[in-house]
């Protein structure tokens, strides 16, 4: 890819507010959203409050949590 292609693809970014407004959404304090969705209870902790800020695959899927809940529940339950 080239770099004048580059500048076509934006950054996607969450801020502490909208990592809550997900989990609130989902009716969950911090330790049963991330029991559920098999994330660090600290890590949560740690966007919610500004210290950290979700990578590229956590962004993306705090996004599909907000979206499709029940189909990330369905396939978290899913025997492999």
């Amino acid at each position: 890819m080239s770099r004048k292609h580059l500048g076509d693809f934006h950054r996607v970014s969450l801020t502490p507010n909208e990592v809550r407004a997900i989990r609130r959404q989902s009716g969950l304090s911090q330790a049963a959203f991330a029991a559920r969705y098999g994330l660090n209870a600290r890590t949560l902790q740690d966007w919610e409050q500004g210290r950290a800020q979700p990578d590229g695959p956590a962004r993306a899927y705090l996004l599909v949590i907000l979206r499709e809940p029940r189909a990330v529940e369905r396939a978290l339950a899913a025997k492999g």
